[in-house]
């Protein structure tokens, strides 16, 4: 462990400790520290799973409940000081040249292709990444701000500038905290409504996103002319747009209705106006320039006498508190402005961004055509880029429903009788959409997203509802979500018939033929494994991308991944480099839910460096010696691909649908309790029944996360490798050269890294089937020795060292929260406790999923 990491590992532990004595005495900090060494000891085959788990029986309840919650707290305090390290190397790195995975590597890169390459791939970048509403963020608010607190102390602390008194005081208040986290509930108990979604979003637009954004285009301005950025008209331009499904997203959830639809964007309204209030204020409070050093245009004079008709008191005012300086006046009226916005004040606000982006812009040429050339190309140019960033409505929010739910509501409006509350609502949520874009424009809501579109009947119902509202009808566009592997086979006859509905063809000729389609990672993967799902992917964006080529379509393809790599997830840098070539083309959306979101976009320079690996991956990926390359590498490697693809599908299917497996799933894993953690409003399953086709594919890995068992991130590779270990030299050549397959295999190795058998046995065996048991352990192994085969690794994770050290510092410590959580599901499925002894081992087991949660991060 690197020396800055293991001191503040140390520091933030120690507090803690003096905690845990404070509260409950030595004895209890003792009781931490055993069963901290137990496990440490049972991972070097010097104790047994067996002593370690009698430790934990011995315990009264209440005393397991302090030792979980402690556990829990000391993940928290661990990922804080993990994320100061990577600041700390990110600083480190930045050295003034080009650092792998930058920006400024991939400007670099191209530009040796050529000017108009670059100019090309830069023309059309477009990244697009949305925020999503069923989080896995098990998380309550208080504790996240509590240790976004700590976070501010454990820098202050750092500052090499403070003195001894400084340094003393800081130590005291972090010590305060990290006692007042300890204290701090560390799950909620009364569930999350979709407002309460929106609100702990708008924390990562707030804290981070909003200052953040101008930043990252900075840079991309200054890789393409290093020695001009800031005192000439910016090269970079705005290629980021963010989305939201939070208050947007009701396929399933009966809890996000129209209302809730129309108040999550007046949040988000709200946020950004105060935050282009509060930036156009500082500028304009700074921007002192005098007319006799900085004489204004006469465009610019003009736009001052409207001005002081408009509103001649406030303006006078703002006037005689700044003599002589005509830019900072109109600044400051365009802040008051914004301000009135927000206000709802019609005679002064803002009818549209645009609006502001034309006073913004007249300041700008004014200085300019003064000579105040950084003035103009510096801070107000970020303020420029926020504007045309975020508009008034800070994020994009997108409805989804369920194609069978707009089937019901045509046929009733179709016949012209009495409608249900579910038709209505369906009117109305097209009604708000129609509202949010008088009010805030178009950009701000017009895509609609149809899950489970099996044809191109669904998208022509919704389309065909919107016009029903006649004029009051919204601008759509509606995006097809294929989820299931036969939907992903039927995409492009699906596009196909979509060209032809006259509603689909206007908004190609509005659009300049642009078209949006969604593919779905985590039903697709429930239902045909990691493996088959990945390459069912893969051909269905080859196909799309022919398609698009044939039609003169530029398709966007919206990648559904969630967190989890049984979901899609993993780093999204080599996610984007293994697409299919020509499916990228410059522009990449992509979902961004759960702990991913703080994880991502929790810290300024952590979402600076996501947003630029991206960025590196897009516009390499969408390079012609790229594609080419992989192109190459597909058609030689994919016979041996479908091998795999057709024994891990067939392992994988022949375990769900043994008989009995749901109810064993539910048995071994807290599945049913994870509800009750409260994670998101969202329903776990979309109806009352029990079975996996009805369960949502969140709860699914996020349950098989629990039990250590990971199954979701690998299932059926081993059998696919076995199936083809007679090219054991074909399939070392695919890893060196296909990213794809080095892509699956990565994230299966890194899945199975996050696994422990000797602890997921102890889960299985809770479920009564032997057969069940023997099945899964023996696929892990099979797995396990043929991923360490074909990547040539000694051990998992061998040529990641950094990812490396995080598992293994991280997995004994999820050890003990494991043994204290198969406690107390041991304990409820045997079905003999007290109502008192119930509740109590509820409690436990709940405090000990939060904490794996917290340990294992990339949970769901």
């Amino acid at each position: 462990m690197p020396e800055s990491l293991r001191r503040d590992v140390k520091l933030l532990g120690a507090m803690l400790g003096e905690s845990l004595v404070e509260y409950g005495g030595q004895g209890l900090l003792d009781d931490v520290e055993w069963l901290r060494r137990a496990v440490i000891l049972a991972r070097r085959g010097e104790m047994s799973i067996e002593a370690v788990a009698e430790i934990v029986e011995g315990w009264p309840l209440e005393r397991a409940e302090l030792v979980a919650r402690a556990f829990t707290v000391y993940f928290h305090l661990a990922n804080l000081a993990e994320e100061h390290h990577r600041i700390r190397t990110l600083r480190e790195r930045d050295t003034g040249g080009p650092v792998s995975g930058s920006v400024a590597a991939a400007v670099a890169e191209i530009k040796d292709m050529g000017d108009d390459r670059l100019d090309a791939v830069l023309g059309d970048l477009e990244l697009r990444p949305v925020f999503t509403a069923h989080p896995t963020e098990a998380r309550r608010r208080a504790v996240v701000t509590a240790i976004m607190r700590i976070s501010g102390l454990l820098d202050a602390l750092r500052d090499p500038q403070a003195g001894a008194g400084e340094r003393a005081s800081t130590e005291r208040r972090l010590r305060e905290e990290i006692d007042l986290l300890w204290r701090t509930a560390l799950r909620r108990h009364t569930q999350m409504d979709p407002l309460d979604e929106v609100r702990t979003a708008m924390a990562a637009f707030d804290e981070t996103i909003f200052r953040a954004v101008p930043e990252i285009y900075r840079d991309l301005d200054t890789a393409l002319d290093p020695a001009g950025t800031g005192a000439r008209p910016p090269r970079a331009r705005p290629y980021l747009r963010f989305g939201s499904w939070i208050g947007g997203d009701r396929d399933g959830n009966p809890y996000v209705t129209a209302q809730v639809t129309r108040e999550a964007v007046s949040i988000q309204a709200d946020h950004v106006l105060r935050a282009l209030e509060n930036v156009c204020t500082r500028i304009g409070r700074r921007l002192t320039a005098h007319e006799s050093t900085t004489p204004p245009s006469a465009e610019l004079r003009n736009a001052l006498a409207a001005a002081g008709i408009a509103r001649p008191a406030r303006f006078t005012e703002i006037a005689d508190r700044s003599p002589g300086e005509p830019h900072r006046q109109l600044l400051l009226f365009a802040a008051e402005r914004v301000a009135a916005t927000r206000q709802r004040d019609a005679d002064l606000a803002y009818a549209a961004p645009d609006e502001l982006l034309a006073d913004l812009r007249l300041v700008q040429e004014s200085l300019a055509g003064a000579g105040a050339l950084r003035q103009a190309y510096g801070e107000l140019q970020h303020l420029i880029w926020q504007v045309e960033t975020f508009g008034f409505h800070l994020a994009e929010l997108e409805i989804r429903q369920h194609s069978q739910v707009h089937e019901k509501a045509l046929a009733e409006v179709r016949a012209g009788g009495p409608r249900s509350e579910m038709t209505e609502e369906v009117l109305d949520t097209l009604r708000v959409v129609s509202w949010i874009q008088r009010r805030f424009g178009v950009r701000a809501c017009s895509r609609y997203v149809v899950s489970f579109t099996r044809s191109a009947t669904d998208i022509a119902n919704v389309y065909e509802l919107a016009a029903s509202l006649g004029d009051r009808a919204p601008v759509l566009d509606v995006v097809p979500l294929f989820e299931t592997g036969e939907d992903l086979e039927r995409a492009p006859e699906v596009l196909e018939g979509m060209l032809a509905q006259p509603a689909v063809r206007r908004r190609l000729a509005e659009t300049g033929r642009r078209l949006e389609i969604m593919l779905g990672y985590s039903d697709s993967a429930k239902q045909l494994g990691p493996t088959s799902a990945t390459l069912r992917l893969y051909d269905t964006q080859e196909a799309l991308a022919a398609w698009a080529a044939r039609n003169d379509v530029k398709l966007t393809m919206f990648h559904g991944r969630g967190g989890s790599l049984g979901r899609g997830g993993g780093p999204a840098n080599r996610a984007i480099l293994a697409q299919a070539p020509g499916s990228v083309a410059g522009r990449f959306k992509v979902t961004e839910q759960g702990e991913v979101i703080f994880a991502r976009y929790g810290h300024p320079r952590i979402a600076r460096r996501h947003v630029e690996q991206v960025t590196n991956a897009v516009l390499l990926a969408s390079t012609p010696a790229v594609e080419e390359r992989a192109r190459a590498a597909a058609a030689r490697f994919r016979p041996l691909a479908d091998k795999i693809s057709d024994a891990a599908r067939a392992a994988f299917t022949a375990l769900i649908e043994t008989e009995g497996f749901a109810g064993w799933f539910a048995r071994v894993s807290p599945l049913e309790e994870i509800s009750e953690l409260r994670i998101g409003s969202r329903p776990s399953r979309r109806t009352a029944a029990r079975g996996l086709g009805d369960l949502r594919a969140i709860p699914w890995v996020f349950a098989w996360t629990q039990t250590r068992v990971n199954l979701p991130g690998w299932y059926g590779l081993g059998s696919g490798l076995a199936a083809v270990s007679d090219d054991a030299g074909e399939l070392r050549e695919a890893y060196r050269s296909w990213p794809l397959f080095a892509a699956l295999l990565d994230n299966a190795e890194m899945s199975l890294a996050k696994s422990d058998r000797a602890i997921a046995e102890r889960y299985l065996a809770l479920g009564g089937r032997a057969d069940l048991t023997e099945t899964v352990l023996a696929e892990y192994d099979r797995t396990r020795s043929l991923v360490l085969a074909v990547t040539g690794h000694e051990r998992l994770l061998e040529n990641r060292r950094v990812l490396s050290r995080a598992v293994e510092l991280r997995n004994p410590y999820v050890d003990a929260l494991s043994h204290l959580q198969l406690r107390a599901l041991t304990a409820l499925r045997a079905g003999d406790a007290t109502d008192e002894e119930r509740a109590r081992l509820e409690e436990l087991l709940l405090l000990s999923v939060n904490g794996v949660a917290a340990g294992l991060q990339n949970t769901g």
